[in-house]
């Protein structure tokens, strides 16, 4: 029988994109207030590598990621998905954008040997958490590097946001 033990260090990462810097201002904030604060927070990459967003978001979208958490518990991932998905419906809201969906949020964690991102999304590939979330394993850490899985979306395969994750893996080394 194998032991029971509590989960590897782990910690907690948001992405996000728009194509209104300031609704990715107003996200880190609503972040920082709610989680504390960040520990990384990246540049705003420019997000091209899928039109699949482009009729509900509109086009020149910005990505970015912000890293936080040491201390992160990964059971918590379904619920804060239900709170990112809250939050779009809150910038939706505060903010007159045409766009049916001006902001996408999209909350993981990242532990030393992997980085898993939560979906309302059921595919094959994934494991239902609990209230129609789901996770899935996106970048997996091998041979010194992040490696994609078969389903990883493209822009998660990009040498930049791989290089993003692995300057921020770092911080797991920390006491």
């Amino acid at each position: 029988m194998g032991e029971v033990k509590k989960h590897p260090k782990c910690m907690r990462f948001v992405a996000a994109f728009s194509r209104h810097p300031v609704l990715l201002d107003w996200l880190w904030e609503r972040v920082r207030a709610t989680w504390g604060p960040t520990m990384e927070v990246s540049i705003p990459f420019p997000f091209a590598e899928s039109a699949y967003y482009q009729s509900s978001m509109g086009q020149n979208l910005l990505k970015q990621f912000a890293v936080l958490d040491l201390g992160y518990d990964p059971t918590d991932l379904a619920d804060n998905k239900i709170l990112t998905n809250e939050w779009e419906a809150e910038a939706k809201r505060s903010f007159d954008f045409s766009e049916e969906r001006p902001l996408n949020i999209d909350p993981g964690y990242m532990s030393l040997t992997k980085i898993v991102l939560a979906s309302t999304k059921n595919r094959e590939h994934r494991i239902y958490l609990q209230n129609g979330i789901y996770a899935e394993v996106t970048l997996a850490y091998r041979e010194q590097q992040w490696k994609p899985m078969e389903w990883t979306y493209p822009d998660y395969q990009r040498a930049d946001f791989r290089e993003f994750f692995s300057h921020a893996r770092k911080c797991l080394f920390r006491p």
